[in-house]
């Protein structure tokens, strides 16, 4: 079988596009003996097979379909082919590069865009190594000097993909021949418009290196010159590609824009924003958005700065607050175009502009009420469907951003027009209203007063529930608000609430309501969350209510287990996973709420969680909820939670024995702690197996990095509750702290910096534990060897510009456990180096701290006190 002849009956794996046309033609018997037979001709000899694809990829002869194909397959799974890539010899590579670079100027503009691709994939792996240095002038050339439009195209094209898939900083040393190229094809003087497009969009994938060409004055006033001029096109695609570009340019380069947006930008927009194309308008009204956004957190850092009496580095220039005027009436006219069978998954214009307003309201606080008022009372009521549900989404949008004072009033007075409004007989309309009445409930939940409007509201919420399942959504979305602000709280200890009296009835319609067998529009899912919710916020007059729920919960769980033999299909059994996942977060909220009150049912939730760890073993997601509802049983029952540990330990142990599954290895080290904490020493049994694999998955390379600060936590627990029987871990454990607290970050890495930061967070928790546990066992002798590297560690961690508040806090009283654990003045030479009392005095007098950590630092300070006099 030839090449052609494979590549027709098959799709390379992890392909950049999906060649349905080929999937079609084949079955998958055929398409996987393909498939293996080029994996195996990839891996027996890469470079006939890499020359054998660029020559099908390069024949003007050949099928576009096989051309297409071939160099997908050349292109794709950087990851495997980038060291066989760089092994082929530099002859045989340079015959492929010219081959695919022939094929830009291919007639076919599949394969030329294909060939687009290639250059790209090879790109991204030698110009980081210093390869192909003469590529970049190579598409210069064919942009500039060749009068083949179609090499043009797909040059700007394949400049594009190169700046897409290249690190910027690759490619940075190259801006200006990049930004020659992109911008000579962007220009009002091209006249075929597919070049002029496909250099903008190649502008836009290069903005973010050209940060020196853009600080140029004349450079930065001649791109912004053209991009504006491409947003007059008569073409669609084009006009859209140019917006797209001022958004990015806006997102990069806010500072330098002043000049612009009084010149042009406010205008071009406001006109983009009224074009009847709607992938224009979007995009112009995402500019806005985007000014919006940055003006938001301009504003964020300069009340940080204010609260440390320091300038802000950059300050904002105000463009949405000045263009308020402008840009309202527009938003305002968008949110009317809204269609009655539309696709709310589908983003449209209508949408847009509320997203747009509801940012504006943000940004410029109460100056956008005065001009939305109007609006609102003079459509709220209006006989189309349209203007009504504008108008409600108006109000509903500047909720968020002015001061509440002025809102209260506003909405004391729209409240039961609102709730009555949600019998409109227009679907849309009472979506909006629901979920208005969800942006009271959670912005301005003063408002609702419990003798006037919480009965009215809580009914027509519970009415709602009766609705098309995207109105279920939002009036799920609005309990969930009402039972956090106006239910009793995370307080175990709350007699009763504002919403009590209603709660039994809310409860029995949601539980009603989640019986249905169907999930469209995930209603089931948002009614189990905001049960939970209500559940998780309710006072004690409705633990009963709550107990009752359990119940519930327990039969139906029951009933999952007992199906779960008989579910077929991918589908349905990812529904069933849904649902489990639904009931094991409610019961969850429950016994949390419930506390040592679960006790009567612990029996049987254990048995139920045990028999889903059983049976659902192939589901990961599952285990981790069931996990979580193991975690919370083990805070409420405490001691009492004993009996269970030894029939649980074995999926304890096996989760941990799989670190490629990271987030239910985390939540199994979550739970040890749990189980340390509550059973004590009583624990000690598990804790040589509990170490080993702990101390194994530290040292894994598979493991996930997010994981391992918590595995050092864990450390701490595990010593605290079992006292002086930590002895035998301490060397291993001391060793694997002493080579964490090596570790540094470049200044310039934040990702490394926050990981370092958190290491070193589960480190001194480890140690705090240590300290602790082995003092309550009367062996702090044990630590002597190691105080020196602890207050080393301790001293380079104050040192780091990322120490923040709870690190301070533990490692404040980390020192006050040592000094407490050494009084005889055995610590002195370290408790007086100058780093400690400024720590303190820092923990003690900075005003951003907690009342919590100013109390650890003065409880340290007396203890480091003690220590230090002591003779």
């Amino acid at each position: 079988m030839n090449v052609a002849t494979l590549l027709s009956n098959t799709l390379s794996p992890g392909t950049l596009v999906n060649i349905l046309f080929i999937l079609n033609r084949v079955d998958q018997a055929t398409r996987e003996d393909a498939t293996q037979k080029l994996e195996l001709a990839a891996q027996e000899n890469y470079s006939a097979y890499a020359v054998m694809l660029s020559q099908e990829l390069a024949n003007e002869q050949a099928d576009p379909n096989i051309r297409t194909a071939a160099g997908l397959a050349e292109a794709s799974r950087k990851e495997d082919y980038v060291n066989r890539w760089l092994t082929v010899d530099e002859n045989t590579r340079s015959q492929i590069k010219q081959w695919t670079l022939s094929t830009l100027a291919s007639s076919n503009s599949r394969a030329a865009h294909t060939a687009a691709q290639v250059v790209a994939a090879i790109a991204d792996i030698e110009l980081p190594v210093q390869q192909w240095p003469q590529l970049i002038q190579i598409l210069l050339d064919n942009v500039t000097t060749s009068d083949n439009v179609l090499l043009k195209q797909a040059s700007l094209v394949s400049i594009g993909f190169v700046c897409e898939t290249t690190n910027p900083e690759v490619l940075k040393s190259q801006a200006n021949d990049i930004l020659t190229a992109v911008v000579q094809g962007a220009r009002k003087e091209e006249e075929n418009q597919e070049v002029r497009l496909a250099a903008v969009r190649a502008l836009y994938n290069s903005l973010e290196f050209i940060r020196e060409n853009f600080e140029s004055e004349d450079e930065r006033n001649f791109i912004m010159m053209t991009v504006c001029e491409a947003t007059q096109s008569s073409e669609e695609q084009l006009q859209v590609a140019a917006y797209e570009c001022l958004v990015r340019i806006m997102q990069l380069y806010y500072d330098n824009m002043l000049l612009y947006m009084e010149k042009a930008l406010f205008a071009l927009t406001v006109v983009g924003m009224n074009n009847e194309e709607s992938g224009v308008a979007l995009q112009a009204i995402e500019f806005w958005s985007t000014v919006c956004d940055e003006e938001i957190e301009l504003q964020l850092h300069a009340e940080e700065a204010a609260e440390l009496g320091e300038a802000p580095q950059r300050v904002s220039h105000q463009f949405a607050r000045a263009a308020l005027p402008q840009i309202l009436p527009v938003l305002l006219f968008l949110l009317t175009k809204q269609e009655e069978d539309e696709d709310e998954d589908e983003w449209n214009v209508s949408m847009a502009a509320a997203t747009c307003l509801n940012l504006f309201a943000q940004c410029v606080g109460d100056d956008i009420v005065p001009p939305i008022v109007p609006f609102v009372e003079s459509n709220i009521s209006n006989g189309d469907w349209r203007y009504r549900e504008a108008a409600v989404m108006a109000f509903g949008s500047i909720l968020d951003g002015p001061n509440p004072v002025l809102l209260t009033p506003l909405v004391d007075q729209a409240l039961p027009l609102l709730i009555q409004m949600m019998k409109d007989p227009v679907v849309n309309v009472k979506d909006t209203v629901a979920w208005t009445l969800g942006r009271v409930s959670d912005f301005l939940p003063q408002c609702i007063k419990s003798d006037v409007h919480l009965q009215d509201l809580v009914t027509a919420l519970v009415y709602g529930l009766q609705d098309s399942p995207r109105i279920v959504a939002n009036c799920c979305w609005s309990l969930m608000n009402l039972a956090e602000h106006l239910g009793g709280g995370d307080d175990l200890n709350t007699p009763t609430c504002a919403l009590s009296m209603y709660f039994e009835g809310i409860v029995g319609a949601l539980l009603q309501f989640t019986e249905r067998q169907d999930n469209e529009a995930n209603c089931r899912t948002s009614a189990y969350e905001a049960l939970s919710t209500l559940v998780g916020n309710a006072a004690m007059d409705c633990l009963t209510s709550v107990q009752q729920v359990v119940v519930t919960i327990l039969d139906r769980l029951e009933g999952t287990v007992s199906v779960q033999n008989q579910i077929i299909g991918v589908d349905e059994s990812n529904a069933h996973a849904e649902l489990q996942s639904n009931l094991l977060s409610c019961l969850t909220s429950c016994i949390r709420k419930l506390g040592s009150g679960v006790s009567e049912v612990a029996d049987r939730i254990m048995t139920i969680l045990l028999g889903m760890l059983t049976t659902s073993s192939k589901q990961s997601s599952i285990t981790e909820d069931v996990f979580l509802a193991v975690g919370s049983l083990t805070t409420a029952l405490d001691t009492d939670f004993a009996r269970y540990v030894e029939p649980f330990a074995p999926h304890l142990y096996t989760a941990l024995q799989h670190p490629d599954e990271h987030q239910l290895c985390a939540i199994a080290i979550g739970l040890i702690g749990d189980i340390c904490r509550a059973l004590g020493e009583g624990s000690l049994p598990y804790c040589q197996t509990f170490m080993q694999l702990l101390v194994t998955n530290l040292q894994s390379p598979v493991l996930h990095s997010d994981v391992k600060p918590a595995i050092l936590s864990c450390f701490g627990d595990i010593a605290l509750a079992i006292g002086a029987e930590f002895e035998p871990f301490l060397d291993v454990v001391m060793l694997a702290l002493q080579q964490v607290g090596g570790m540094r970050a470049e200044k310039d890495n934040w990702e490394l910096m926050d990981y370092v930061v958190r290491l070193h967070e589960g480190s001194v928790e480890a140690y705090v534990g240590i300290v602790q546990g082995l003092g309550s066992g009367r062996k702090t002798h044990l630590l002597a060897p190691h105080v020196g590297s602890i207050f080393a560690f301790l001293g380079m961690v104050t040192t780091e510009d990322t120490l923040n508040e709870p690190l301070v806090r533990s490692t404040v009283g980390l020192v006050g456990d040592l000094a407490d654990a050494f009084p005889g003045g055995e610590l002195k030479q370290y408790l007086s180096a100058d780093w400690v009392m400024q720590l303190i005095k820092e923990a003690r007098s900075n005003r951003h701290y907690s009342d919590s950590t100013r109390e650890v630092a003065r409880w340290a300070k007396e203890m480091v006190k003690r220590a230090t006099s002591s003779l």
